[in-house]
C-alpha cells in the first residue's frame, strides 16, 4: 500500500509515539559535544568529580605554563588556541612577596575569563608553594576563614611566626624571613586555604601545593594536611566553575595514602634527567635513577571515589636552582642536569635538540609506564617560552602541538 502525503496530514502520529521517536534517536546522539571521543575528539567533561579517563585526557595534553595569568600575554592565548592545551600548570603562583596576591587577582582574573571564553574545558593550575615570609603580614584576615576554622573573629593580618616550625625547625630555608610553612599550625591552615580560596573565585580548577613532605615534618599521619584539603574541596563543590579543584604535590615517596585514600586527585614530580657520561649535554630519562616516580606512583581510592593500582602523574622539566659545577658533568649528582637545574639545562640546548628531545620523553613516558605523562613546557614563568614568535620565543610550540596531535591519532 502506498501512504499519499495526504495521508499523514490527516492522520498525525499520535504524541506518545513521537516522544518514542525522538527518545530512540536522541540515544543514537552523544550527549555533549565532548563525547565525541569515539570519532577522535577526547572527552573534557566533568562536574563534582572526575573520572580516571577524562583526567588522563587532560594529562595527555598538560603543559607547563607558568605565569600564564601574570603575564596575560596575547602571544600566550594565540599558544593556547594553536596547540590546544588542556591543563594549563602553574597559571599563576607566589614565591613570597604575598602581599601582590590581590593585584595578580586583579590582573589574571579577566585574561582568565577570555581564556575559558576560547575554551571553556581547559584547566587553569594555581600554586601554593612550600614558602612564607613576612610579607604576609600585610594581608588581613577575611572574616570568611576565622568562620571556616571556628576561630574568633577579629581584625587582624596573617602572622609570620604563627605559621612555623617550632625550635627555629626549617626558619630562613629560604633566605632571611623566607621559612617553610609548618601544617600542623593553624595560622599556616588558615594562609593556604585563604590562597586557594582565592584561586578558585577567580577561575582556577587545580592546585599545586608543591613539596607537600617538607611542611609536615611534625605531623606523619598527615592529619593537618586532610583536614586542609578537605576544607578546600567543599569550598571548591561550592564555588569551583565545575564544583571540583584537583589538587597534586610533589611525591618523593610516590604518593600519600591514609587508609586506602589517596590524598591528592593526580601526582607530579620532577622529570629527573640522567646526564649521559662522555656526550656534552646529553640527557635520557632512566627508571630507577635518583628519585623519579616512574613505576612508583602509588594507588588507592580517589577523592573522585574511583580505585587505581596507581595513581596518574605528570612529570616536567622543573627549576630549583644551579649546582656549583654548571654544564660539567659531576659522578654521584642525581638532581641536576650537566650542573644545570632541568629547565636551564634544557634552554641551553640547540633548538633541534630541544625539540628532538620533547618527543623523545614525551614517547618514553608513555612507554615506561601507563600511569604517567610528560607535561610539556609552553612557559616556565617568565624565563622560557615555547612560542614560535621571535624575539623571545624558543621554537617548541609546532613540535609540542605535532606530539598532541599524534597522540590524540593512536
Amino acid at each position: 500500500m502506498v501512504l499519499r502525503r495526504s495521508f499523514w496530514k490527516k492522520r498525525p502520529l499520535p504524541p506518545i509515539l513521537w516522544a518514542g521517536l525522538v527518545c530512540m534517536f536522541a540515544a543514537l546522539l552523544p550527549s555533549r559535544a565532548s563525547d565525541l571521543e569515539g570519532i577522535g575528539r577526547p572527552d573534557y567533561y566533568f562536574a563534582g568529580t572526575i573520572s580516571r579517563p577524562v583526567l588522563e585526557n587532560y594529562l595527555a595534553r598538560s603543559a607547563t605554563f607558568g605565569s600564564l595569568l601574570h603575564l596575560a600575554l596575547e602571544d600566550d592565548l594565540r599558544m593556547i588556541r594553536e596547540t590546544g592545551v588542556k591543563f594549563a600548570g602553574r597559571a599563576i603562583w607566589m614565591w613570597g612577596k604575598e602581599s601582590r596576591i590581590d593585584s595578580l587577582v586583579a590582573k589574571g582574573e579577566p585574561f582568565a575569563k577570555r581564556i575559558h571564553a576560547l575554551d571553556p574545558d581547559i584547566i587553569l593550575q594555581g600554586a601554593i608553594f612550600e614558602i612564607v615570609t613576612k610579607d604576609v603580614e600585610k594581608i588581613a584576615i577575611p572574616a570568611s576563614v576565622f568562620r571556616e576554622f571556628g576561630v574568633e573573629q577579629e581584625v587582624r593580618n596573617f602572622r609570620y611566626r604563627s605559621m612555623l616550625y617550632g625550635f627555629k625547625h626549617r626558619h630562613n630555608h629560604w633566605g632571611q624571613s623566607e621559612s617553610v610553612p609548618d601544617m600542623s599550625r593553624l595560622e599556616t591552615r588558615m594562609w593556604f586555604y585563604y590562597v586557594a580560596k582565592r584561586w578558585i573565585d577567580m577561575g582556577v580548577e587545580a592546585i599545586h601545593i608543591g613539596q607537600v613532605a617538607l611542611m609536615d615534618d611534625w605531623d606523619r599521619g598527615h592529619r593537618h594536611w586532610r583536614d586542609l584539603l578537605e576544607r578546600i574541596r567543599k569550598y571548591a563543590r561550592l564555588h569551583a566553575r565545575r564544583k571540583l579543584v584537583l589538587i597534586d604535590a610533589h611525591v618523593p615517596s610516590g604518593g600519600i595514602v591514609h587508609k586506602g585514600r589517596l590524598m591528592f586527585d593526580l601526582h607530579s614530580f620532577p622529570s629527573r634527567p640522567k646526564s649521559v657520561k662522555g656526550e656534552p649535554y646529553k640527557a635520557v630519562l632512566e627508571k630507577g635513577f635518583s628519585d623519579a616516580i616512574y613505576g612508583r606512583s602509588r594507588g588507592g581510592i580517589t577523592p573522585s571515589g574511583w580505585k587505581c593500582e596507581s595513581l596518574p602523574y605528570v612529570v616536567e622539566i622543573d627549576n630549583f636552582g644551579i649546582s656549583d659545577h654548571p654544564g660539567q658533568y659531576r659522578e654521584g649528582d642525581k638532581l641536576h642536569v650537566w650542573g644545570w637545574d632541568e629547565i636551564n639545562w634544557f634552554i641551553k640546548q640547540p633548538e633541534g635538540y630541544r625539540n628532538e628531545w620533547l618527543e623523545y620523553a614525551y614517547d618514553w613516558v608513555r612507554a615506561t609506564d601507563p600511569n604517567g605523562y610528560f607535561q610539556l613546557p609552553l612557559r616556565r614563568f617568565e624565563h622560557y617560552t615555547a612560542s614560535m614568535t621571535a624575539p623571545k620565543g624558543m621554537r617548541q610550540e609546532e613540535t609540542i602541538r605535532r606530539i598532541w596531535q599524534r597522540h590524540d591519532r593512536q
